[in-house]
């Protein structure tokens, strides 16, 4: 009995090898194609929505006539809209190319968990988009480095049989790479999810698209995607922080200044300063480039990041930080300093949405104590915060068009841990400190 016992353990734990080596991947798709679509110049395209605040939702879309108003009609019912908002418009250059006319109009305020319709510009189809929940249970869709092959449109395709309420983005949106065009096309590739629940984006490096003497670094994401960094105190559409529900998000820029004398870190510690855990017992951090990662693609990349900041976020307490840049998955215990630590952060990378770059599938060895389970397949992520104390991670590997939960964990608060007590004394020194 004994001995069976045993060989079932051994069977057990040989099943959950943490890289998945008899998977066998899917070959490579190719880049999406979009035909000409010609539409009315004052039609709007592009569509996406964002939070903006409490109980507010920023629209942004595009259209080819500039004169195009910036006015957002919504309400409850279809056809029936009881308020109308009137926004700002941009639009920039890059080189020879010249962006339509950027809308960006704020709604609210709305109410909770609730289905609203809305016509943007005043004509063109109507959309709808459901608001979050007040209080748990939450449920973010998490997916980065998306680009727009056939690969990212099956991501997208399984993201929308979620019931998500918010889209988390950690960097590398549109793999525009220079060519300004197929910003456009990222535009209408996913207006369909993110017209409907708001999509909450941080820069990679793919965004940066600097030319040294003619254009500066971000120009283009900044226009397009603009993100409530205003509403939360910070200086740069880099870096900002929200709220849903009972869960506290920051997103961080792993290509601005980040050292201790910079906007972003002090920006930092006045933001977390800020934080309620009786009010938010969930605090996660977003940014590109990650911070504890066993592919040997991009060895290296997050370390000077992750030596000024690991500090100031282990001493606040985060409980999960997501991460993309290495085009693969993997997931570690709580972690910091570089090994296992039951008060640190679960680190998650995510940067597998579906790239035209292809997968990263070489691996460090041995596999490192802290990292509990890797796999170069692409995917997305679902993180379900249930309450104040537990959440439900699970990974979705995309396998001939159908999605695989292919990883899966519930993770305790650190609120829940007593692990915030002992640091609330070394916070507030941090934090305080000139």
């Amino acid at each position: 009995m004994e001995l069976k016992l045993m060989l079932l353990i051994v069977v057990l734990i040989t099943a959950a090898d943490v890289t998945a080596d008899d998977y066998v991947r899917p070959k490579p798709r190719e880049t999406l194609h979009f035909p000409w679509n010609p539409k009315p110049s004052s039609h709007p395209q592009q569509v996406h929505i964002s939070l903006a605040g409490d109980q507010h939702m920023r629209v942004t879309w595009i259209t080819n006539d500039k004169s195009s108003p910036s006015t957002v009609e919504y309400g409850t019912s279809p056809g029936k809209y009881s308020s109308i908002a009137q926004g700002e418009s941009t639009y920039y250059t890059y080189l020879l190319y010249t962006s339509g006319r950027i809308h960006h109009t704020v709604i609210g305020p709305l109410e909770h968990d609730t289905v609203y319709f809305y016509r943007c510009g005043g004509q063109g189809p109507e959309f709808q988009l459901k608001t979050p929940p007040s209080q748990f249970p939450v449920t973010f869709a998490v997916a980065g480095d998306l680009g727009q092959t056939g690969w990212t449109k099956s991501t997208l395709a399984h993201i929308d049989l979620c019931k998500y309420d918010v889209h988390l983005l950690p960097g590398d949106l549109s793999y525009a790479d220079y060519f300004q065009s197929l910003w456009d096309t990222f535009g209408e590739l996913v207006q369909p999810l993110a017209s409907a629940r708001p999509w909450m984006v941080t820069e990679g490096n793919h965004e940066k698209e600097s030319i040294l003497m003619f254009e500066d670094a971000f120009e283009s994401y900044n226009a397009r995607w603009k993100m409530p960094y205003e509403e939360s105190g910070s200086s740069s559409n880099l870096y900002y922080s929200f709220e849903v529900a009972g869960v506290h998000l920051i997103m961080l820029g792993s290509y601005t200044d980040y050292d201790e004398y910079s906007d972003q870190y002090n920006w930092l510690k006045a933001d977390l300063l800020k934080v309620d855990r009786k009010k938010t017992p969930w605090l996660l951090v977003l940014f590109h480039a990650p911070w504890y990662n066993s592919n040997k693609a991009h060895q290296g990349e997050g370390d000077s990041m992750m030596a000024s900041i690991e500090p100031l976020l282990y001493a606040a307490g985060v409980d999960i930080m997501l991460a993309g840049h290495v085009h693969a998955y993997e997931r570690t215990k709580r972690v910091y300093n570089g090994r296992s630590d039951p008060c640190g952060a679960v680190h998650i990378t995510v940067g597998d949405g579906g790239n035209r770059e292809g997968l990263a599938n070489k691996y460090i060895n041995p596999q490192p104590e802290w990292s509990v389970f890797r796999e170069a397949s692409f995917g997305h992520g679902e993180l379900k915060i249930a309450n104040a104390t537990h959440a439900f991670w699970s990974w979705h590997r995309n396998d001939d068009d159908e999605p695989v939960r292919s990883d899966q964990v519930w993770i305790t608060s650190l609120g829940s841990s007593g692990c915030l007590a002992d640091k609330m004394h070394g916070l507030r020194k941090i934090l305080l400190a000139p």
